[in-house]
């Protein structure tokens, strides 16, 4: 018989293996000597060896999953309870549990990770589709909504799943703000293409309007009814962009029609009416020299109906030179009529009867303050002497005013 410390072969070739539980058949040889059979089995034993020390590796430097790590163990530890094997199978079994220990530790550890991961992803799946509920609910900027929701979507994908019922309530609020949005967006563009459709129909009309006009010869009139038409124009909102740019060369190109060819009239006339121009130049010139200033009022109204009429005998004035000309000789006519109202002024009866009544007013009024003035100077009163002499002093310069307008009126 041959022997060695974790086995045996018997005299008929039996061999056995030592554990804890006592000896074990594990095999039988007859090709050889013992000793060739303790070292076949025991090279067994070192493959089972192998296959621990790996697993224990594998448990300590790899994310090797608790699960794995356990289905692993209970395999190995069918195999070395049975291994036909010669070696420490004790210490095998040992370090299986050991190892199952570990694994059982990663179990806590991975299902405490997990819920906390559930847990994270649930906050960002909420944060999720709340945002996706603001979208649906609160935007009106259609395109960048759609596309923020879409990217939304992308988030959740790529987010980690929450726990089984949080996912699908989840997903359920997400799916129901997606459609919201996709309907409100929907009913948004009907309604905007209704409006636009009765857009186009109004600047149909509109257009229509200005065309029939585009070769009036009514050249105030019309021009008129452009300016109403393109009012209504404005106010009357948009068509889609296709429409609109079609309709507005066509409003644009009766409008340049009209008044283009108002313009080449309106030219030729102005070219005839140079010469007015000249002419009342020459009459305002003279009209200066001999009106202002005014120093005969009635000799300076005689010289101004004069050269009114001049004016008016001299015709129309162009465009280019009628404000200019129309305003200087205004100015003229309006220095004669101040002079008019002066001279009024100073001959008016009623107006020099006020103003002595002023006078004589103001003068009662100094006489009665300058007593109260002495008054509270004989009793001690500064305060009521200071009020006193503000009071005058402020009717004397009243006082000298009124009298100069009334010297102006003599």
């Amino acid at each position: 018989m041959t022997t060695d410390p974790w086995g045996r072969v018997d005299d008929d070739g039996t061999v056995y293996v030592r554990t804890s539980e006592g000896e074990r058949v594990v095999g039988s040889w007859q090709a050889g000597a013992p000793e060739e059979a303790l070292a076949f089995f025991h090279r067994k034993y070192d493959s089972l060896l192998t296959e621990v020390e790996l697993l224990e590796k594998r448990l300590s430097t790899t994310d090797l999953s608790a699960g794995q790590a356990l289905a692993s163990i209970d395999k190995l530890r069918g195999q070395v309870a049975e291994a036909h094997a010669v070696g420490d199978l004790d210490a095998l079994a040992g370090r299986l549990d050991a190892l199952a220990a570990r694994a059982e530790e990663r179990k806590v550890e991975q299902k405490q990770a997990q819920e906390l991961a559930r847990h994270e992803a649930r906050d960002i799946k909420e944060r999720i589709v709340a945002e996706a509920e603001r979208v649906a609910e609160e935007t009106t900027h259609w395109k960048s909504g759609g596309e923020r929701m879409r990217q939304l979507i992308e988030e959740w994908k790529a987010a980690p799943r929450a726990d089984r019922g949080t996912e699908q309530a989840l997903w359920k609020r997400m799916s129901s703000a997606r459609n919201s949005f996709s309907k409100r967006r929907k009913s948004y563009f009907a309604g905007l293409d209704q409006q636009r459709e009765q857009v186009r129909v109004e600047k149909e009309k509109i257009v229509t309007e200005a065309e029939a006009m585009a070769d009036s010869t009514d050249w105030g009139g019309t021009a008129s009814h452009y300016r109403e038409l393109m009012q209504q124009w404005k106010s009357s909102g948009r068509a889609d962009r296709a429409t609109e740019d079609k309709l507005w060369a066509r409003f644009k190109a009766a409008q340049d029609r009209f008044f283009q060819a108002r313009n080449a009239q309106f030219a030729e006339r102005d070219a005839e009416l140079r010469g007015n121009a000249d002419a009342k130049e020459a009459i305002l010139n003279e009209a200066r020299e001999a009106v202002l200033p005014v120093s005969d009022l009635r000799r300076a109204r005689a010289q101004l109906r004069e050269y009114q009429e001049r004016w008016d005998a001299a015709g129309t004035l162009p465009r280019e030179s009628r404000d200019r000309l129309e305003g200087a000789f205004r100015k003229i006519e309006e220095a004669v009529r101040k002079a008019e109202e002066q001279e009024w002024q100073r001959s008016n009866p009623e107006a020099r009867a006020r103003a002595e009544a002023t006078i004589n007013q103001l003068r009662g009024s100094i006489e009665q303050l300058q007593t109260k003035l002495d008054k509270a100077r004989d009793a001690g009163n500064d305060r009521g002497a200071r009020e006193a002499e503000d009071a005058i002093e402020a009717r004397r310069a009243w006082l000298n005013e009124a009298e100069k307008a009334l010297e102006e009126m003599r």
